[in-house]
């Protein structure tokens, strides 16, 4: 900017705005050689790692499938919410291999890794995935247990004889 610029009306005519907003990345979609797109997800201890490509809809966990392994409607529903927001279900199979935590954590894990790579596949669903909070990794575990206590916060019973 080599002229000096007098008002503010003088720089919204200096800085042009389109330019500024073409100088944004742009996000691309990221797929393998098979044309599957990969993301790890975590939740608590658990830890999953989610391929999606498309097809009929089919999800195995672990090698079982969604109904045998996630026995519970609760972690069915878990896994499904961001293919629902995103209006895909159906469209994809999906591979996840989930290790470590409880039921509960792989499903959340599931869910994280599943919305990651959806938008590794599809980058314009990155909005609407991040705007109902499943990009977010949940860094809530565990508190450890102390030394001296009976569990992380949880004392010894106090006998005065």
């Amino acid at each position: 900017m080599a002229e000096t610029l007098q008002s503010l009306s003088d720089l919204g005519q200096a800085v042009n705005p389109a330019a500024v907003v073409s100088d944004a990345p742009k996000r691309e979609k990221k797929v393998d050689a098979q044309g599957r797109a990969y993301a790890t997800g975590k939740r608590k201890d658990a830890v999953a790692r989610v391929w999606i490509k498309p097809g009929s809809g089919k999800i195995l966990v672990n090698d079982r499938d969604v109904d045998v392994y996630f026995a519970r409607p609760v972690l069915r529903m878990i896994l499904q919410q961001p293919l629902q927001i995103a209006n895909r279900s159906g469209q994809y199979d999906i591979t996840v291999s989930v290790m470590g935590g409880g039921l509960s954590g792989q499903a959340g894990a599931v869910r994280h890794g599943l919305a990651q790579a959806l938008t590794h596949f599809e980058p314009e669903l990155r909005g609407v995935l991040k705007k109902e909070g499943f990009l977010t990794r949940d860094s809530r575990v565990v508190e450890r247990k102390k030394y001296g206590h009976k569990k992380a916060r949880r004392s010894f019973q106090f006998s005065k004889r």
